[in-house]
């Protein structure tokens, strides 16, 4: 019996334990043992808490009494949990909005607030900037804070050894591809294990050049041209062409190993995404990116990705702190300091200029000037296509699908939504 009585004991001890570390998330905010108000920020980006931490002290440093914490969750779990936390009242004040029809639900849910009339949104970002965190009816929910871009990493060192230079066009691209494969050197690192990264680093990159920008996309959302149409076919045709050129066995390689193939020198290029500029930091040779080509060189567009707005909890006990940090975020002084302390490969969303450090990183982003630009084709009205059109991409590569086919499942899947 007495035996017992401990192991009750103990029990409720360790409840009680856990119930106290678990009530810093049951509060909006806290405040700290000196009086300073606590604002918490939910988010996705679960590499980015040392960056984003520096980013936050900035702005604590600057508005003294106020700091925020920066919370990451699991980015596989982040859009089931941050819903959870805002059905049972126990969400973040800030939180990272994902662009497009996935934060428009969360808005018109009643759970982010209005910021409309924030002070700089209007001003400081392009209409196409806000249009990921604009409702059907005009409201603006989230502050355009990251967009990530897309591209070609090549290695500067093996184009040089064979006498190669950056392609302008799809032929050229081909044409490079096939002068390093024959002289035994893998031209592409991608691969289709994890299968997501083809469609949203690879495809996406491509697609851009065929539809066009954000004017033409609206057009295929609307179903006023069809998924199944020659810019498409056109699209899985030159798509097919890559095949020869990717990794033994790509069917197998995952994401990790792609960027192990490019980082060992084992592939020459690799189409991905701005965000791994800086896993190749420390790589022995030289390299940088260029833009995917399009057949015809001046139609050669940009995948430039809207990737996080900044959203207040419309629950908030604090709704005038979080205001003043969305405010900051559009303020050039925000901006600035978004270019010193986020990861490197993600930019601004605002008109100002920014001076980044990373050379690469400006390489990049001067990917887009002069050309059009738009977010993944797939990603702001048919995100529900997401799965079949992954699948067609993959089964092109495989050879499972000719390109028709593969459009017109496409056209298909859309039909039957």
């Amino acid at each position: 019996m007495k035996k017992r009585l401990l192991f009750i004991a103990a029990t409720i001890m360790v409840l009680t334990l856990l119930l106290t570390a678990c009530g810093d998330n049951s509060e909006s905010s806290e405040a700290s043992s000196d009086d300073e108000l606590v604002l918490r920020m939910g988010s996705w980006r679960s590499d980015d808490v040392e960056q984003m931490t520096a980013y936050l002290a900035e702005y604590s440093r600057l508005n003294p009494g106020v700091s925020i914490r920066f919370e990451a969750i699991n980015p596989q779990d982040f859009n089931s949990v941050i819903r959870l936390q805002l059905e049972n009242g126990t969400a973040p004040d800030i939180i990272y909005s994902r662009s497009f029809a996935t934060g428009r639900e969360l808005f018109e849910s009643g759970f982010f607030a209005d910021i409309s009339d924030l002070p700089g949104l209007q001003e400081n970002f392009t209409d196409s900037n806000r249009a990921p965190w604009t409702a059907s009816d005009g409201t603006t929910f989230a502050v355009p804070f990251i967009a990530v871009s897309h591209g070609v990493y090549y290695n500067r060192d093996i184009f040089a050894e064979h006498n190669l230079s950056v392609p302008n066009t799809w032929d050229e691209f081909i044409a490079v591809c096939r002068v390093l494969l024959d002289n035994g050197v893998t031209p592409l690192a991608n691969g289709t294990g994890e299968e997501w990264d083809i469609l949203e680093t690879l495809f996406s990159a491509m697609i851009v050049n065929y539809v066009g920008g954000a004017d033409q996309r609206v057009l295929y959302e609307r179903g006023e041209r069809r998924l199944n149409d020659e810019n498409f076919v056109a699209a899985f045709t030159d798509l097919s062409q890559l095949s020869e050129f990717l990794p033994n066995g790509f069917e197998a390689v995952t994401y990790n190993d792609s960027q192990v193939l490019f980082s060992l020198g084992s592939a020459a290029m690799f189409v991905d995404g701005s965000w791994s500029l800086s896993v190749y930091d420390d790589v022995p040779f030289d390299w940088g990116v260029f833009a995917v080509p399009a057949r015809v060189a001046s139609d050669t567009a940009i995948c430039f990705q809207s990737d996080v707005g900044m959203a207040m909890n419309a629950a908030t006990e604090h709704p005038d702190e979080v205001r003043a940090f969305l405010e900051w975020i559009a303020t050039q002084e925000g901006a600035d300091a978004g270019a010193r302390y986020l990861p490197t490969g993600f930019f601004s969303m605002s008109n100002f200029e920014v001076t980044l450090e990373s050379p690469q990183a400006n390489e990049f982003l001067a990917l887009n000037e002069g050309r059009v630009t738009d977010s993944r084709f797939m990603w702001s009205e048919l995100i529900d296509l997401y799965t079949p059109m992954n699948q067609a991409v993959i089964a092109v590569l495989r050879g499972t699908l000719t390109p028709q086919e593969a459009a017109d499942s496409l056209a298909a899947a859309f039909d039957a939504r």
